[in-house]
């Protein structure tokens, strides 16, 4: 399909920052007009008012990339990088500084939660009002709307006035609407941000059957795992500019080659909230995967656990486990598999490793939980879900490895060496 739904041509969009930025309201602009002359002397003294405080911002600077009908691309990159001030200047939202965007089809979008919701109205009323938006007729809406109601959740709500939702059914409303109304392009900005992890494989799933219907979708996203398994392109903003523009798969990988820091390897737990009574006697202060490097599929895992004793503590094993994203746990590497118990004496601090020498956790994002127990069985320490790790494709990755499909619960023991001054618990 050759066909071209979105023409962006040396796209930029200019920001001013300080305290007279923005255009000021009608609402403002009458009080300015009633302020009493001497309250605007003292303004103007101040220097409010003046435009010398304010600063130039670009946003988008000569952005320029073509959209075939029925293709869907992928707009990455960091916070700040100009996602959304793309997608709003496609969406009409706000105009672009120089250069221009020129959409042919009938635009569908979810930018914010409830972008478009007018919070006076009702669920119900609300359809209406953004299927009219849309140019969709009223018979038009009322064929999809059993089907929008029910993928929202929110039949026993559909008469409340939306002000009243929670953040969830807003969203999910939202993205019903935005989805289901068939727009020749659906705009979709970070969805998956929001929401539990049964609707964002809901979101994921309807995105999926729009774009096999052959709709053009643009769809912003941190999760790369979504990113690649959506998208058949991707373009990477950087600082406002297209830095790359290609294959979803290549520039997904770049793209976390570069931005994978090492703190992202390094999950500091000292200050991390714990429950009952973990932490107490022996704690886990941090750990370090791969000296700070990388975590890649089909590769040696390594993993270092600085710890501190508060207590005389014996039979001490330490374990790790990936869970997927809905909290299934898919893998866990425990000492007591293969290496002997220890006991650490109170005052006691070091630092534990653990070997791994295959990885064979599909790429993607998991959730990490670290624990150590005592001889007696009891927790020592516990840490679910305390930070999310990406896996990233190794050398060795096949390139039609499925990223979304968490299968599978491994069990391995792997390599664990204990630092010289730690005693072997015999007992």
């Amino acid at each position: 399909m050759s066909e071209i739904a979105i023409q962006v041509e040396h796209l930029s969009k200019q920001f001013r920052i300080g305290a007279n930025a923005f255009q000021k309201t009608f609402r403002e602009t009458v009080s300015d007009m009633m302020l009493a002359p001497a309250r605007r002397l003292r303004s103007a003294m101040r220097g409010q008012g003046s435009q010398a405080a304010t600063k130039e911002f670009w946003a988008l600077r000569d952005v320029s990339f073509d959209v075939k009908q029925g293709e869907v691309v992928g707009i990455i990159g960091h916070n700040g990088a100009g996602k959304s001030t793309l997608l709003k200047v496609l969406s009409r939202i706000t105009e672009p500084t120089t250069g221009s965007a020129l959409i042919r089809g009938r635009v569908g979008t979810l930018l914010e939660v409830g972008t478009g919701f007018h919070p006076d109205l009702t669920g119900r009323e609300n359809m209406y009002l953004n299927g009219a938006i849309l140019g969709m007729s009223r018979a038009e809406i009322n064929r999809k709307f059993d089907e929008i109601v029910a993928f929202a959740e929110v039949e026993q709500f559909i008469d409340t006035m939306v002000k009243h939702y929670s953040s969830g059914m807003y969203l999910r409303l939202a993205f019903a609407v935005a989805a289901h109304l068939e727009p020749e392009i659906l705009i979709v900005d970070e969805v998956l941000a929001v929401g539990d992890a049964q609707f964002q494989k809901k979101c994921l799933g309807k995105m999926g059957e729009v774009a096999q219907n052959g709709r053009t979708v643009l769809f912003v996203s941190h999760n790369m795992a979504a990113i690649r398994s959506l998208c058949q392109r991707v373009v990477w903003l950087n600082q406002g500019t297209v830095l790359k523009d290609g294959p979803s798969a290549a520039i997904v990988n770049e793209y976390l080659m570069q931005t994978v820091t090492s703190s992202s390897s390094r999950v500091d737990l000292r200050e991390a909230t714990r429950h009952y009574d973990y932490g107490k006697r022996f704690k886990i202060n941090d750990l370090t995967f791969n000296h700070g490097e990388p975590i890649l599929h089909g590769e040696v895992l390594n993993v270092s656990f600085n710890y501190e004793s508060y207590a005389d503590v014996y039979g001490v094993s330490f374990g790790y486990g990936f869970s997927s994203l809905e909290g299934t746990r898919l893998m866990t590497v425990d000492s007591d598999l293969n290496a002997p118990r220890y006991q650490v004496k109170r005052g006691q601090h070091g630092q534990l490793t653990s070997t791994l020498d295959t990885l064979n956790l599909q790429p993607g994002i998991y959730l990490l939980d670290v624990g150590v127990r005592s001889g007696d069985g009891s927790a020592l320490d516990y840490l679910p879900g305390c930070a999310q790790v990406e896996i990233l494709p190794g050398p060795t990755t096949p390139a039609s490895m499925s990223r979304l499909d968490y299968a599978g619960n491994v069990r391995l023991g792997g390599q664990w060496q204990w630092p010289e001054t730690a005693q072997e618990d015999r007992d």
